[in-house]
């Protein structure tokens, strides 16, 4: 697997005036429909056509009467190049990403631009990241943030979590199922972090079925180790924040 982030990533976007009615890809929040932004809302009213992960299409098509175009990862490069073709011929398009496309959305991204081989502007959403952050009153200013959730190495991430562990709040997005918090947890210890660190796991942020788990480094350690949703304790849809001393 590889990681597509760089070539989404390598220059600023053009300015506004250099693409005429670009592609848009937009971050429509963690689950609850309140959250999209208003931006979001009206690119969705406006779009011909609509592409993205069936899971996060599904939240936002009552948003619009585009033509939903839907994958998994195994149909993803076929849905992107039909999603392409729509453009081409002139369609309004927009891609979908959960949450904010800032924050683990940036392999998407770049497979859309290379789709359809035209820059993409980025709407911003709001995260669950900004959400646990504001539930675990952790100014993100004196935190580190690191995704885990791509596809690809992590190691140089994993690396800037064990020279943050204890001197810095951590916000972290886990990648399901093989860097659950548990397994993260384990991570943060073996570099030095202190088991009694106070470490919150945030699961559906925003979805009815919200619940957050108060627990120390130490004892999440010990749901390290899963290998998928019916070995580990927490949802796919986890944001795990440790706290300094």
């Amino acid at each position: 697997m590889t990681d597509d982030r760089p070539d989404a990533a390598t220059a600023p976007e053009p300015p506004r005036d250099a693409v005429n009615d670009p592609v848009c890809a937009v971050g429509i929040g963690p689950g609850d429909p309140e959250y999209l932004t208003r931006r979001g809302a009206r690119a969705l009213r406006e779009a011909d056509v609509v592409v993205g992960f069936e899971t996060v299409v599904e939240y936002v098509s009552d948003e619009t009467d585009a033509d939903l175009l839907t994958c998994g990862y195994d149909d993803e490069a076929a849905t992107l190049d039909r999603f392409a073709d729509r453009v081409r011929a002139g369609a309004r398009g927009i891609a979908v990403l959960m949450g904010d496309p800032n924050h683990s959305g940036y392999q998407f991204v770049g497979k859309v631009e290379r789709a359809i081989d035209e820059p993409v502007r980025v709407i911003p959403g709001v995260s669950s990241l900004q959400v646990a952050a504001s539930r675990a009153r952790t100014p993100m200013e004196d935190a580190a943030f690191v995704t885990l959730h791509k596809r690809g190495a992590i190691d140089a991430d994993l690396d800037r979590l064990g020279d943050a562990v204890g001197d810095r709040h951590l916000l972290v997005l886990p990648r399901p199922f093989d860097w659950m918090p548990g397994d993260i947890a384990a991570h943060l210890i073996d570099a030095g972090g202190g088991p009694g660190l106070d470490a919150l796991v945030f699961e559906r942020l925003t979805h009815p079925d919200e619940a957050v788990t108060r627990t120390t480094l130490g004892e999440l350690r010990e749901s390290a180790g899963g290998t998928g949703r019916d070995s580990i304790p927490f949802s796919d849809l986890s944001v795990l924040v440790v706290r300094t001393g």
